[in-house]
């Protein structure tokens, strides 16, 4: 499931570059010891396993190789979901049970100039098949790219309808016997969500708390959940992390989020900073997740770049992702969940 698949032993090599210091390869053998005693060969396949992550990076040649971290935003280091999820909730070493205000000013440059070419050119490609390809054929895409996020965004949520009965659902109105009514409107609440979306693009170039209420609104009619922020507070299960409790709090950072989210000049990033922030404060009773997923695509489309189905992101290591951020304000695997998302969705429809 990790594809970054790091080893107690390397993990202590990258909290050692994390001091941001550059070191030699016998330097950091020496400041591992003797604490960890690694061979060299041992440590150079270490080395090279992380430099294949593009965890750390390598300068200068010869005697004079040195290794750093990578990437040294603060909200980007390196951990091993694996290893983190090892312990209970309540026996994890936790920075922050609770919602961290300060978080908003370390949001900018989370993507790479690499990573920022990779959304442009998925939007070109994007835009540029809208151009190409008859109204039949891209109506035809769309509906499987709707079927698809309505499927996997409710399987997120728990909701155990197939993809094939998704599609007979979706298609033909047909649902499945063997699925709870609720099960059955969260599936038709998606698509009838991403049909408002689809004719209201422009109006998401600018998000508002209007509009995030409007989306949460469409997503959970007649689920018995309540529409405005809550008044209360709130559990998350798999960590004891709190969000904000009243709705003073809540308001306040949800104005944050309109705030930074539209002064964020990239789409990338204004989709990216919702998809988490909304489900970071969980303004609402129920279907936050929803929420932030279909905002962050509004956002997309918005500016023309290509939607985001989730379809094969494991539903487990996007939930460990967002704890991991919750309770550590880490986003190294919630971003690297991201931009492999997107580039799937790139890869996968409008071909």
């Amino acid at each position: 499931m990790n594809e970054t698949n790091i080893s107690p032993r390397q993990q202590q090599i990258i909290n050692l570059l994390q001091k941001g210091e550059d070191f030699s390869r016998l330097q950091i053998q020496k400041q591992l010891q003797p604490n960890l005693k690694i061979s060299r060969p041992t440590l150079i396949r270490d080395l090279n396993h992380l430099l294949t992550l593009k965890v750390i990076k390598q300068s200068g040649s010869g005697k004079n190789i040195t290794y750093s971290i990578y990437n040294r935003h603060p909200l980007l280091t390196p951990i091993s979901l694996d290893n983190y999820f090892q312990e209970e909730p309540d026996q994890r070493k936790i920075s922050y049970k609770k919602f961290n205000f300060d978080i908003f000013i370390q949001l900018q440059k989370i993507f790479t100039l690499r990573e920022i070419e990779i959304f442009d050119q998925g939007a070109t490609k994007f835009q540029q098949k809208q151009k190409e390809l008859d109204f039949t054929t891209f109506q035809k895409e769309l509906e499987r790219f709707l079927i698809e996020l309505s499927w996997k965004s409710s399987k997120i949520e728990g909701n155990t309808y197939s993809l094939l009965e998704t599609e007979a659902l979706i298609k033909n109105n047909t649902s499945s016997p063997k699925r709870t009514p609720q099960e059955t409107t969260m599936i038709l609440n998606h698509k009838k969500t991403f049909n408002f979306i689809l004719n209201h693009k422009k109006g998401f170039k600018k998000l508002s708390l209007h509009n995030t209420r409007e989306i949460h609104q469409q997503l959970t009619q007649n689920l018995a959940i309540t529409p405005n922020f809550r008044t209360h507070a709130v559990g998350i299960t798999g960590t004891i992390y709190q969000p904000p409790d009243n709705h003073h709090q809540i308001t306040s950072a949800m104005e944050q989020v309109i705030k930074i989210v539209n002064s964020t000049p990239h789409p990338a990033l204004k989709s990216f900073l919702v998809l988490i922030l909304i489900a970071y404060i969980q303004p609402f009773a129920d279907g936050n997740k929803r929420t932030s997923r279909l905002v962050s695509n509004a956002i997309l489309l918005a500016y023309g770049y290509h939607p985001i189905s989730y379809r094969s992101i494991d539903e487990v290591e996007y939930k460990q992702a967002l704890i991991l951020f919750f309770e550590q304000n880490n986003l190294y695997h919630f971003k690297r969940l991201y931009l492999n998302q997107y580039q799937s969705a790139v890869q996968s429809y409008f071909n």
